[in-house]
């Protein structure tokens, strides 16, 4: 495949966790690396791929720096997500050892994600641009000091060896994706598992985020993010990033978001799309968890 329309991009190099997440989603599809997350979304914006699968949150480590800014200006639209489970592997040089090791470089998120590691083993940890590109640099320096966190298929490209497996401090260490397009693919309403994702900046006036939030809950619209971040490196521009359960053209979300433009200076959906069923299965072990149970 060549052309445009089969092609997703991804930030990063061969082997990176987006790299494996456009695999599993889209098999079909030829996975293309991009230096930047600013190359990845305009390669999409210009025509040159169809989609882009772009990290959005770590349940370890949080928000992935700079995403929020890009989305509402890059003229893209999200059209679903992704959950992948992140297993990071400890690799280092053929013939390598554990004990040897004096620095480990990976992705800034991916060192976030192994602290207990770094810790345990007294090492450097060193930030460098991604995780596939730390175990590229780790093989060409061919030094049995320098250990990389890196995916096993990054490992398989590069060939390292792992030298320590699944080393995230936490087993359920999950990335959320999403995926971007030029054209907007709104999901049909009336349907369910439905997520909407906008974002918005409220007017200057007393209380007007409390009152903007306000019509969600008279209406009975669950809102599983909400998330606020600081523009153009100003403390009072504050924009808002939020994700809801339901359909735009839904009674309920419907009003919901009247009242919510009603208190807004900007309002932009960036997507309409099918929730993962990662979503329900978090739902369901929430559920069973017993401590988590409202008491009897």
């Amino acid at each position: 495949m060549s052309n445009a329309s089969s092609k997703i991009v991804f930030q990063g190099e061969p082997g990176a966790n987006s790299h494996i997440a456009c695999q599993e989603v889209f098999p079909e599809y030829e996975a293309v690396p991009c230096a930047t997350f600013e190359d990845a979304f305009a390669e999409v914006a210009e025509g040159r791929a169809a989609l882009a699968m772009i990290p959005i949150e770590n349940s370890v480590a949080g928000r992935v720096a700079d995403i929020h800014y890009l989305m509402p200006t890059s003229g893209l639209s999200i059209i679903g997500e992704y959950f992948l489970p992140i297993h990071h592997q400890l690799v280092g040089v053929r013939g390598a050892t554990l004990e040897g090791l004096t620095h480990i470089r990976s992705h800034v998120m991916a060192l976030g994600q192994c602290r207990k590691l770094i810790r345990k083993r007294g090492v450097t940890a060193v930030i460098a641009a991604d995780t596939a590109g730390s175990a590229r640099e780790i093989a060409a320096l061919g030094d049995a000091t320098q250990g990389a966190l890196a995916s096993s298929l990054a490992a398989e490209i590069y060939g390292l060896d792992i030298l320590a497996s699944d080393v995230e401090d936490e087993d359920h260490n999950t990335t959320r994706f999403v995926i971007l397009s030029r054209e907007p693919r709104w999901v049909d309403a009336g349907g369910s598992g439905t997520i909407t994702t906008f974002v918005f900046r409220v007017r200057n006036v007393p209380a007007a985020l409390y009152k903007a939030m306000g019509g969600f809950a008279t209406n009975g619209v669950n809102m599983t993010k909400l998330e606020s971040y600081q523009l153009e490196g100003q403390f009072f521009a504050t924009q808002f990033y939020a994700d809801i359960e339901g359909h735009p053209h839904d009674p309920a979300v419907a009003r919901a978001l009247d009242e919510l433009e009603y208190y807004t200076r900007e309002f932009k959906i960036l997507g309409v799309y099918k929730a993962a069923s990662f979503r329900e299965s978090i739902r369901e072990t929430a559920v069973e968890e017993p401590s988590l149970r409202h008491p009897e």
